[in-house]
Parts: structure tokens; sequence; C-alpha cells
């Protein structure tokens, strides 16, 4: 696992700096602390910070084909670089390391741009291929690992991490507005864009060459639904047998490693099934971690605790106090260099943290919900159409807001009056939009609120991204596009982004078996109704793992991993939220109305409603901006 960047200068006699690569490759020591490599030409530079896992002796970046024609910098692990190792051998490549990198490298020689194809594992790189003078990067399938890139009137310029990429003295910093818009909504910007304008990141599945034509993007995979679609009703036992062994065996595959190897145990259905397996194949006692929190309704840290008894794990936990967790908001950017809204980065960071003391590489159970339907929006999506096919229009219109004012304001983690008060946001909603509505923050009326008159003849339609996945989308049931939807956007744009910087952060790889190639293939060829059983998700995966973990694991309600942000933003960070929402820190950038977001908080101290997301996000972006974007004297 490494941080990788690069410049490459086609368009110009003037040589790529030296210091500069070096400044970039500096700026994400944290990716890589154990090594770092440059391979440094006129025309070229290439980067990488190492965190070794394989061929800790010989792994060491940039790694050259036999005649050094060609250069390669990698993030990630290729799960299955043995086999095609063993291949590349019989067609007459000859290696000088035991590692994954050099791998990927040989077989561009032998495939070009289709290397990819053959390629299970988690992957950003970039090749320097010298004969044909051109650039090749690519990134996995599911996005993984990040990369983002952007050109100058002369350079290509690339890295692991957009800090990296601003590392180099000429790339402009302007917000994108359109970005900036999604932003507030989905609490994080999808790909391709990013929150600067001409910074992109390369989406997942796809492959760019750079070369004196420019840049041409080639999208080498996408995700399918069509044989999900084509398959006659089944019963669940027909797969039980096929689900565990594609789990177990993207387990065996992703223990691969020269170092030990732990698990992040949330005590959910996904960790858990993780654990489990990770325990059965494992040479050796297996290390799990997990955090806890001082609110009892936000705590399931018992979950865990069940799990790796039951299991027989050596089982490591850290209690999250609100100091600990306040304490470290004001420096989220310090490893936060794009605004992301999810607050649950900071137990993650936290908890990957405390992993690193003990191991350098876990398993992880993201993915799951995503891949077989585990999230309750499935479950809301069914309900609402039962809600607006059933309760007459009056009492929709009239007596529902009339009721919903009479619950009583909690700020408990995904209390009765949240749940009910999400739910009715989607009424009258398209599905595409009614979906990121419940996950994200700010709708529409409310930007239309926020937003000061001069930005908005700019702004596009905030859902244009959701409705462009849809329209690709070559499912027909409604449910399966919801899916594909969050493997396009909250997965690669949430999920992953936040389980990448987190444990980067804290030098720690983070593997994730759910998102195998076997698996995700199994996964999308699956009938919905094996994911989604009447309001049952995950089906399949909770019959599958019934004889193996404890049935109040299996069927217990899922609250995803959440902070108590709504009591802090009344105590532990009432004073930085009054500073950084101010209205002297907002004419900084005068986007927002600082009417509007005074009366979003004195609604929330007041416990009038609970304003937690609008005013985190707004949170977030104001600490983002000041650490990016104001010139400090």
């Amino acid at each position: 696992m490494c941080g990788i960047c690069g410049i490459v200068n086609l368009k110009s006699a003037e040589s790529v700096d030296k210091n500069t690569l070096l400044a970039m490759t500096q700026a994400m020591v944290h990716r890589g602390p154990d090594e770092q490599g440059i391979y440094h030409q006129p025309q070229v530079g290439l980067g990488s910070r190492r965190l070794s896992i394989i061929d800790l002796a010989g792994g060491q970046q940039p790694i050259a084909n036999e005649n050094e024609t060609m250069w390669i910098v990698f993030n990630g692990e290729i799960y299955n670089y043995r086999e095609l190792q063993i291949y590349l051998r019989k067609k007459g490549h000859v290696f000088r390391t035991q590692s994954d990198t050099e791998v990927i490298l040989h077989l561009y020689e032998e495939f070009g741009l289709a290397c990819v194809e053959h390629l299970n594992g988690i992957f950003a790189f970039a090749i320097w291929d010298g004969t044909r003078q051109e650039l090749i990067i690519s990134r996995d399938r599911m996005g993984i690992k990040p990369l983002y890139y952007t050109e100058t009137a002369t350079q290509f310029i690339f890295g692991s991490e957009m800090k990296v990429v601003l590392a180099h003295p000429a790339v402009q910093r302007e917000i994108d507005l359109i970005s900036l818009n999604e932003y507030l909504s989905f609490e994080y910007v999808p790909s391709p864009r990013t929150i600067l304008r001409h910074i992109y990141r390369l989406e997942a599945g796809h492959t760019l060459r750079y070369s004196v034509k420019g840049v041409q993007l080639h999208p080498y995979w996408n995700v399918s639904f069509a044989r999900s679609e084509s398959r006659p009703p089944v019963n669940w036992r027909e797969y039980g047998t096929a689900m565990y062994d594609t789990l177990k065996n993207a387990v065996q595959q992703e223990l691969v490693s020269d170092v030990p190897v732990g698990v992040l145990l949330s005590g959910g259905l996904d960790s858990s099934t993780i654990t489990a397996l990770m325990v059965k194949l494992y040479a050796g006692k297996v290390d799990s971690f997990s955090i806890g929190f001082e609110e009892a309704s936000f705590d399931e840290s018992h979950y865990a605790r069940l799990v790796a008894k039951h299991l027989g794990t050596n089982h490591h936990e850290l209690i999250l106090t609100g100091h600990l967790a306040a304490d470290m908001v004001s420096t989220i950017t310090d490893f936060l260099d794009e605004p992301f809204g999810d607050s649950s980065l900071i137990p993650t960071f936290l908890l990957s943290q405390f992993a690193r003391k003990y191991v350098k590489v876990v398993l992880g159970g993201d993915g799951g919900d995503e891949l077989f339907a585990g999230y309750p929006t499935l479950v809301a999506h069914k309900l609402i159409e039962y809600y607006e096919r059933i309760v007459p229009w009056s009492m929709r219109a009239y007596l529902a807001p009339a009721i919903l004012n009479l619950i009583p304001i909690s700020f408990n983690n995904i209390s009765f009056d949240f749940r009910v008060r999400r739910f009715l946001a989607g009424r009258g909603v398209p599905l595409q939009a009614r979906h990121h509505r419940w996950l994200g923050s700010f709708i529409d009326d409310e930007k239309n609120l926020l937003f000061q008159d001069w930005l908005k003849p700019v702004l596009r339609d905030t859902y244009a991204q959701p409705y462009l996945h849809a329209h690709q989308c070559d499912a027909e049931l409604p449910l399966n596009r919801i899916l594909y939807n969050d493997m396009k956007m909250y997965l690669e744009g949430d999920i992953l982004y936040k389980v990448d910087r987190a444990s980067m952060a804290a030098s720690l790889e983070v593997r994730v078996p759910f998102l195998n190639r076997e698996v995700v293939r199994f996964a999308t060829d699956l009938p919905l109704e094996l994911k989604l059983r009447r309001l049952t998700g995950k089906y399949l995966l909770k019959k599958t793992m019934e004889p193996i973990l404890p049935h109040e694991i299996i069927y217990r309600a899922k609250k995803g991993f959440n902070m108590p942000v709504a009591h802090w933003l009344t105590s532990k960070l009432r004073d930085l939220t009054l500073d950084m929402l101010a209205e002297t820190s907002l004419k900084q950038h005068e986007f927002f109305n600082y009417a509007y977001i005074k009366r979003l908080l004195d609604e929330h101290f007041a416990h009038q409603r609970d304003n937690r997301k609008s005013l985190w996000t707004l949170l977030i972006f104001q600490l983002w901006y000041d650490k990016y974007m104001v010139r400090k004297a």
C-alpha cells in the first residue's frame, strides 16, 4: 500500500522540476512511511511513498521493466499476483522482485491497456511508457483506491490525494460551484468532479492515457445487473453454498501479506461475517478491533464483544469519549483535503489509529450493504409506495405534518423523530432524488435559502449525476437501479473515500473482501429477491451465516457507524461551530446567507429542530475552506 504521484511534460521544452516532485511526494508521507522513491527525467517524474506489505526487502518503487523503457508506481494490493507472475514467467518476462507492483508492469507489456481486466485487487497505478511517450493511469473497478489529476498549460499532474496535486505550484485553487452544490446535498462530491475546478477524480473502472494528443479516458468495467434480472425465481438454498464459498475464497485471497493481518469488527453482520471467515482461514489467532461510544444510544461495542467471544478472537476495544473526538474536529482537515460531511470519518480514523498500534493490515466489512441490499432506505422505498397508495392525500398533506410537529425532538442515534422526518421528506419525490435526500443533507428548498443570489444562476440540477447513472444502468427493476447508484456514488464517494482517508492517515491498510472481484460478480448476478426479501435486507447473506453467527447479530436492527454530532454541536463543539459559522467567517467567500445559518443554529441550540446534518456539513466545509483556500498571513 502506497501513495503515488507524478508530473508529465510533453508540450514544452521545460523540464519537470525535481523539487516540485519531491514536495508532492512529501505531501503523502502518511500513506507510505516506510520508504520514498522517485524516477526523474526531463519529461517525466514519478513519486512513491511505500507502506511495505508484500516483498518487504525488494518491492521499492518506482519499478522498471527489463530494459527500463517503462516505469510504474502503484498504490494497492493485487491478490492474484502470484498466479499472474507464473503466467508471465512462462511468457518470457524476467522479474527482479517478488512484488505485485512489478507484475502489473509486465502485464501491461503483454496486454497493453487490457492488463487491468486481469487484476483482482485494489489499485491505483501509473505507468510511464517511454517507447510510446505516454502515461497510463488506472483505478480499480469499485474505486477503492483514489487517484486525482489535472492539466496545466504544459503539464499533466496526478496524485493519490488532492493535497498532493495542490503541492504543485502551477495548480490553481478555484471552487467548483456545481461541486459545492452537490457537496451540500450528498455530503461529498461525486466523481469525476472534485470541489476544485479543473481537478478531477479518475472514475472507478477507468483507465486514462495521456500523450501529446491530450487526455483520453477508457472505461474498462461497469456494474451489470443483466444476469440478475434474467434468472427465474429460486430458493435461497440453491445459492447459499456458493455464497459461502465465494466469500471464503475472497477472504483467503485478501489475507496474502508478509506482515500480520487483523480485522475491524463493529459487531454488525458484514464485519462479523468477514471475522468468522478469517478465523477459519488465518494461521494464528485473529486480532479484532472495535470502537465504542460513551453515549449509550450510539454505542454498539457490546455486539463486537459478543462476536469476538463467540469466534475466539484476540479483541481490542477503544472507547471514544466526546472530548477525544471533539478535540480532533478542528484538525480534521490535516488529512481531509476535500469537504466531507460524513461524521463517521472521525471514529474510523481513531479506530484505524488504534489498530495500527498492533498491525499494518486489516480486513473490513465495507461494501456488504451496497452489494446485498442492507440499507434501511431500500425498505423505505417500498414502504413509501404503500404510504402514498394507501393513505389518503388529505391525510398526507395536512394530518401527517401536524402529527410530525407534535413528536418531541431527540438528538439520539437514528431517533424516531429523525426517521419519520427523513421518511416524509421523500414523499412525492422521484426515486433517484428521494434516495439521496434520505442519505444526504440539504435539499433544494433549503439551499435556496442558504445560497446567496449571485451564484444560483450557474447551478445545475443537484441530482444530475444520479440521473446520469440511472440512464447508464442496465437494470430494469427500480431497486436494482438504486443499488447501482449506491455503488457508483455513495460507496465510492462516501464509504470508500472515508475508509481510505482515515486509514491511510494512520498508515493502515484496509482491505475489503466484499468488494473482491469475484464477490461483486456473484452479488450482481443474484436475483433481487435474494437480497431484499419482502422487508428483509441481505436475505441470502443472513441465511448463509445463520449456522455460524449468533442470531442476535444476524437479525439485529442496523444503526450505522454514527457520531453524537447533534449533542456535541450544543456542547463540546459549540464554540468552534459559532466561530466557523460566524458572519465574518462566511464573508471570506460570500457563498452563504448568514441569516439562514443563524436560524439553523438557533433552532438546534434551542432543541426546536435537529439540524445536525446541515450544521455539520457547513462546519466541515468552513474548516476545509479555512485550511485550503484562505491565504494565511
